[in-house]
């Protein structure tokens, strides 16, 4: 819909009245002319996925380890920010996943402000490489990419060639809007409505519109600097439509944030506000920041006219773009408690929904763009689903103690919790399974997989076995002794410990906590070993009331010891292959 949006404001543009047939539209073929434009911004637009998705299977699976560890103050929130927005090559995408480490309570939104901050920077860097006007390598770049992307062996060879395959795209459809917009040079009614760009206001609108249509800021850079490389556009022109695409770029946060928790609303306002302030702020200095930046960047003294222009105003506005985003977040920044103080005004936390069983905290949709940090999301949701199955144990064991059947109740009422989570991770790992994954994703998502199942079989255990067991206790009036009920209290609490620290290692993919897990299985033994001999020396001098207590705290122990194996089954998952043979 977006696209045929934006075929028609462009046909309105070149079609207008301004462009009404005279004697001089004879020299222009407007059939080719609209056809190679949009042909060639069809090529760019896939070039900039194509070159994203090879940096982001390159250095995907460490944006989690970047936006979560490099977020300690605002300074490197930036620069976290702006290293992850030139690898996906979007800002609005940056903002979208710092919502799920906000949810995971991993960061704030103030130090969320930063990394917001910071993705403007990063978003410049498109426009940075569109600039060097190499289009004349254009189809060496997708050949090499090509070979590389075909014939390579290594996976990570392979997905340089996807990225370097996706640069020469995006410079080859430079090369053919530029082609198409040649004739223009001479068409007088495009040349008014270029004169007409000189007013800022009617620039920024126009870099708006079209950015928020194609939702890519350095989509709308990029034509700026193919119309500047044609001669067509001056540099306050060119920084008019560089303020108005980051207006517009943050339609797509706005759109990922409908629906949403208060959370991603919030960091959907704060982008708004942080770059529509920067362009109120430097809207009135375009002539100032337009000389500054003729002073700082190359020049081409020996030209004259539209080859002057065409030489020098490419370079000039993709530094405009880059210094504006810089300054503006060198000055911005001492502010982030108050940009995220005015988002949390404007966006207050919506009432609890009681009617909704749960609901996953991390499963956003808009986080399958980048598959290793979608798969991270899965590891807190498992994590969470985790504890819901660890509180049901712990009541159940409170229950046991207590005969409490309420308490009981209240485990199989949890147990519906585990059951919708599991549903909602499973099919969320579907829709991971569709992208492209290395193959140290795979692996990830097939563990977490498997330790979703077993979870969810573990509350099934708790839930239809030990829960079961525990009513007939209430039912029959069952007691133990003080010694038994210490040895069940003493087997239980370490089942218990182990599942928890299984969980604590899946969601920090923590190696040495999973490793825990399996060494408690010799204290395990030896306390199973003695809940046995105690019930061994009640045997047959019992009543048909303690035959039947020790009949169910023999089911007890082998549910119970059930659930040690679920647990160390799925522990074996996250820890070295060597270790996990070890433990069989």
């Amino acid at each position: 819909m977006a696209i045929k949006l934006m075929i028609a404001v462009v046909l309105f543009l070149f079609m207008h009245s301004a462009f009404a047939e005279d004697a001089s539209s004879q020299d222009v073929d407007w059939f080719f002319l609209t056809m190679a434009l949009f042909g060639g911004l069809a090529m760019f637009l896939y070039g900039m996925e194509q070159m994203s998705d090879g940096l982001q299977s390159a250095a995907g699976d460490k944006l989690k380890d970047v936006l979560a560890g490099l977020t300690k103050n605002r300074f490197m929130g930036a620069i976290t920010g702006a290293f992850v927005t030139a690898v996906l090559n979007s800002s609005s995408v940056t903002t979208v996943l710092v919502v799920g480490f906000i949810s995971a309570g991993f960061m704030t939104l103030t130090q969320s402000v930063g990394i917001i901050m910071g993705a403007n920077i990063g978003s410049t860097f498109t426009a940075q490489i569109v600039a060097f006007n190499v289009t004349q390598y254009a189809l060496l770049l997708v050949a090499v990419g090509f070979f590389m992307l075909f014939t390579a062996k290594s996976e990570r060879t392979r997905h340089y060639g996807s990225m370097i395959m996706g640069l020469g795209l995006i410079f080859y459809g430079m090369g053919v809007m530029g082609e198409a917009m040649n004739p223009l040079r001479t068409y007088e009614p495009f040349l008014d409505l270029m004169v007409r760009m000189e007013n800022p206001l009617l620039g920024i609108l126009i870099g708006a519109v079209f950015t928020g249509l194609v939702q890519s800021s350095a989509a709308t850079t990029g034509i700026a600097i193919v119309m500047a490389t044609e001669g067509l556009i001056s540099l306050p022109a060119g920084i008019a439509l560089s303020f108005g695409a980051n207006i517009g770029t943050c339609v797509t946060a706005v759109l990922a944030a409908i629906g949403k928790p208060p959370e991603a609303v919030r960091a959907a306002v704060v982008h708004i506000s942080f770059n529509v302030a920067g362009v109120v702020l430097w809207v009135m200095f375009i002539p100032q920041l337009a000389e500054f930046i003729a002073y700082i960047s190359p020049a081409s003294p020996e030209l004259v006219g539209k080859e002057k222009m065409a030489a020098e105003v490419p370079r000039q506005i993709a530094n405009a773009h880059t210094v504006f985003n810089v300054a503006n977040t060198l000055i911005f920044i001492w502010f982030t408690p108050l940009f995220a103080k005015i988002a949390e005004i404007l966006v207050p936390d919506k009432p609890v929904e009681e009617k909704i069983i749960v609901k996953a905290k991390f499963l956003d949709k808009e986080l399958l763009e980048v598959p290793s940090v979608a798969l991270e999301n899965v590891r807190f949701e498992v994590g969470h689903m985790g504890e819901i199955a660890s509180d049901m144990l712990t009541t159940l064991s409170l229950a046991f103690q207590t005969r409490n059947r309420h308490l009981v109740d209240e485990v199989i009422r949890m147990d519906d919790k585990v059951d919708v989570l599991s549903e909602l991770i499973l099919e969320y790992m579907s829709d991971i399974q569709q992208e492209s994954l290395s193959d140290e994703s795979s692996h990830t998502l097939q563990h977490l997989m498997s330790a979703t199942i077993n979870i969810e079989s573990l509350a099934d255990v708790a839930e239809s076995e030990l829960s079961e067991i525990c009513k007939k206790f209430i039912d029959y009036d069952l007691q133990e002794s003080d010694e038994t009920l210490t040895l069940f209290a003493d087997f239980t609490k370490t089942v218990i410990t182990a599942f928890d620290k299984l969980v604590e290692a899946i969601k920090n993919d923590d190696e040495n906590a999973a490793a825990e897990v399996i060494t408690v299985k010799e204290q395990i033994r030896h306390q199973v070993d003695d809940i046995l001999k105690n019930q061994a020396g009640r045997i047959g001098i019992e009543s048909s009331k303690q035959l039947l207590l020790v009949r169910l705290e023999l089911e007890m122990v082998d549910q119970i010891r059930r659930i040690y194996t679920l647990t160390k089954r799925i522990a074996k998952d996250f820890i070295p292959e060597e270790l996990a043979m070890k433990s069989e």
